[in-house]
């Protein structure tokens, strides 16, 4: 049995929409980040103390998008593809981890993460700028094709809209990136992603 340990409200919640997306069974415990994450027992399973965690069978994985990658290889084609496409699918999932998630979440803590007292407005600028350059990457891209990889739904589609999920559920400002709009909405309103936003939403 699969087994996902981390709140919904975390990065988590990537790992339970892919889950979904997979069609298999799991299991999930929703260990809080902070002191239940540095308890000796969820260390063993992820020695950073952050959540997520997965462990499935003999094997424990940490880091939510190769979670990710772990699970839809469990399911295969199309969720993930063969051949150039599989590597499609890493490009865009090193290009969320390494080019947007940074941005997007230097804006987040700086907008509303962190206490108000805390906040610094010009980073949660500088942030929401060099995102927006990111974006108008992937608006580009989007240009005749409703899903990263083309016309279908993949895990590419899944890890990236979930590192924008959390900017993009808190009013993250698309109306320059009509395509990315369009896109996201397309990805959040897919079954398998509103059974994994009621458990973080609710």
């Amino acid at each position: 049995m699969l087994t996902i340990y981390g709140v919904a409200r975390s990065r988590a919640f990537r790992c339970l929409w892919a889950a979904e997306e997979a069609g298999i069974a799991y299991a999930h415990v929703p260990v809080m980040f902070g002191p239940e994450a540095q308890a000796p027992e969820f260390l063993a399973l992820n020695p950073n103390g952050t959540v997520p965690a997965m462990r499935d069978g003999e094997l424990v994985l940490f880091e939510s998008l190769a979670i990710n990658l772990h699970i839809a290889a469990k399911a295969g084609p199309p969720l993930l593809p063969i051949g150039a496409d599989h590597s499609r699918v890493l490009q865009w999932t090193l290009w969320a981890a390494t080019e947007i998630e940074p941005q997007v979440m230097q804006w987040a803590r700086n907008s509303f993460m962190l206490p108000e007292a805390q906040r610094d407005a010009a980073l949660a600028a500088a942030g929401r700028a060099a995102a927006d350059l990111r974006l108008a990457v992937l608006e580009g891209h989007l240009a005749g094709r409703p899903f990263l990889l083309g016309e279908g739904f993949t895990i590419a589609d899944c890890n990236l809209a979930g590192v924008l999920y959390g900017s993009w559920f808190r009013g993250y400002d698309l109306s320059a990136l009509p395509r990315v709009a369009a896109w996201m909405e397309r990805c959040m309103t897919r079954p398998a992603a509103l059974t994994a936003r009621r458990l973080r939403e609710e």
